[in-house]
């Protein structure tokens, strides 16, 4: 603990993430160490308060929790392996992309050097960081979040543990993280067909919104009736998504906009219907998604 009653902490990586991460601690009152391969990106936070270490290793003994913010495991090991003889007795926090086997994989690597690993995703852009409302997850090591949990709340008010699983944090970004795109590229897609209509895109967004919402509403039946296995409740079946192929064609051909990108979407309803779920639940396209063991 310093003086200033915050502990110190440490930030590898200073992309604009790695950077709003930085910031958020200093803003904090916490003694900030940085480094990048790059240090003229640590300039605006030297002249916020933050010490630029001379070499990652430097940043490293600086203190007991590493942060790093880099693309993805294979990027963070690099960075760190000139400070491996550093590592014994410290926290690393990777905030990066990934899939869970190399979250797994840089756990082992980090404990081969002593270290406890608290793997985290941030789910938010860099300029949500620090806000009330901002969810971090994190898995691994659970007497490292106990132990620093106070200290990265700072990040976002939403700081949970998911377990000690280390690769749950990296598990759930990709498992959540798979509706990003596809809900993107839908609004997108109405956003080309505004234009070539003549409408303002800004016209679609509050209703854009009320729909994400009702998405939202409906996805815990969604879940309850995966879990069950149980699809018989049909709210919204199989058949009526099917049904709407044909619709979602002719829109694109009157719009004059590419919806090729559904064509995948609108197999797996068909390869669902084929299966006998079409008086099923929607929600039974898991079931179709769901790979044999």
């Amino acid at each position: 603990m310093t003086a200033q009653g915050r502990p110190p902490v440490t930030v590898v990586g200073l992309g604009s993430m790695g950077a709003a991460l930085a910031q958020a601690f200093l803003d904090a009152g916490h003694p900030t160490t940085v480094w990048n391969r790059t240090a003229a990106k640590a300039a605006s936070l030297v002249e916020r308060g933050a010490t630029l270490a001379a070499s990652v290793d430097d940043a490293v003994r600086a203190g007991p929790l590493v942060v790093t913010c880099l693309t993805g495991y294979d990027d963070t090991r690099q960075a760190l392996e000139p400070a491996t003889a550093s590592l014994s007795g410290r926290v690393l926090v990777p905030l990066n992309s990934g899939v869970p086997a190399s979250a797994r994989d840089f756990a082992v690597w980090a404990a081969g050097h002593g270290a406890r690993v608290l793997d985290g995703a941030v789910k938010n852009v860099p300029a949500a960081v620090g806000a009330a409302d901002t969810l971090i997850y994190y898995g691994g090591d659970r007497s490292a979040f106990d132990e620093h949990s106070d200290t990265l709340r700072v990040l976002g008010g939403r700081t949970e543990f998911l377990g000690d699983e280390p690769d749950l944090a990296v598990f759930y970004e990709s498992a959540v993280g798979a509706t990003l795109l596809p809900a993107l590229v839908g609004f997108f897609q109405g956003a080309a067909a505004a234009q070539a209509r003549g409408l303002p895109v800004s016209a679609l967004v509050p209703y854009s919104v009320a729909w994400l919402e009702m998405i939202g509403s409906v996805l815990p039946t969604f879940a309850e009736e995966i879990d069950s296995g149980d699809y018989s409740a049909a709210a919204s079946s199989v058949n009526l998504f099917l049904a709407g192929i044909a619709w979602d064609e002719e829109f694109g051909r009157e719009a004059g906009v590419d919806t090729a990108w559904q064509a995948p979407l609108h197999d797996l309803i068909r390869r669902a219907a084929a299966a006998g779920h079409g008086e099923h639940s929607v929600a039974a396209l898991v079931e179709v998604l769901r790979r044999p063991e």
